[in-house]
């Protein structure tokens, strides 16, 4: 037996619906923005970078502090916490990633043969140092007049750089993708974009793409500038003595 519903309930409940019915669209629609905000977001910056950039490092490991090599120089990106020493690494991230810092004028630094594995570091200005090129995990400070007159400066911070990059650091690249969104670390939509670039390209022309992503990393060393020394003219005479 079928009970019917009173006229006012059905009122009442179809007033209520048409009424809540655009404030649930608009919430999902808020939700399906700020999600896609956030993948957009995640595709462009791993999710352990903002901590490694806040990392303390080459403090003495609580565990292992009176070892040869008890200081903390290690991070794991699996794991996204506090650094961590050699000693830990074989004992507590044995499977996992993990990069090597170091240390270059009191500053961090990190080789580009570590961290270009899992980041796209193009426009970060990299440096030689002890035979290694490797660039600086985060700004570093600079006199005032520092960036006068040069060719090369960084979007973010203003500091001189070497060569045509952007940024001279990770952390300013990180700056500049939330300020701008013109750049990105995700490797994969690198290499998304070289691939549709190699299609329909020559042999030769890929060559050239391939040579081109090499230099975004490691720019061409400039030649000497040419010697403003004096040449000497030929043998010099003794003069003879007088008679």
């Amino acid at each position: 037996m079928v009970i019917p519903l009173p006229l006012p309930f059905l009122c009442f409940f179809s007033c209520s619906f048409s009424f809540v019915l655009p404030w649930f669209r608009f919430f999902v629609s808020l939700f399906l923005f700020l999600f896609g905000l956030l993948r957009q977001a995640t595709m462009l910056v791993p999710p352990w970078l903002e901590s490694l950039l806040s990392t303390a490092f080459f403090t003495v490991c609580r565990t292992h502090g009176d070892a040869a090599r008890g200081e903390c120089n290690m991070y794991c990106l699996d794991c996204k916490e506090d650094a961590f020493c050699f000693y830990c690494r074989s004992s507590k991230h044995k499977d996992h990633q993990v990069i090597q810092i170091r240390r270059s004028s009191y500053h961090d630094v990190v080789r580009v043969t570590e961290i270009q594995k899992v980041l796209d570091i193009s426009g970060v200005q990299t440096y030689v140092i002890n035979s290694a090129r490797v660039l600086f995990l985060n700004e570093r400070p600079q006199p005032k007049s520092a960036g006068k007159g040069v060719a090369h400066i960084c979007e973010i911070c203003g500091r001189s750089l070497l060569d045509p990059f952007r940024f001279c650091s990770l952390g300013c690249k990180l700056v500049g993708i939330k300020r701008n969104g013109n750049a990105s670390f995700n490797l994969e939509a690198k290499n998304e974009v070289l691939r549709e670039r190699r299609e329909g390209m020559s042999k030769e022309e890929e060559e050239e793409l391939r040579e081109g992503s090499r230099q975004d990393i490691y720019p061409p060393t400039p030649p000497p500038p040419p010697s403003t020394a004096r040449r000497r003219k030929g043998i010099p005479h003794r003069a003879p003595f007088g008679s």
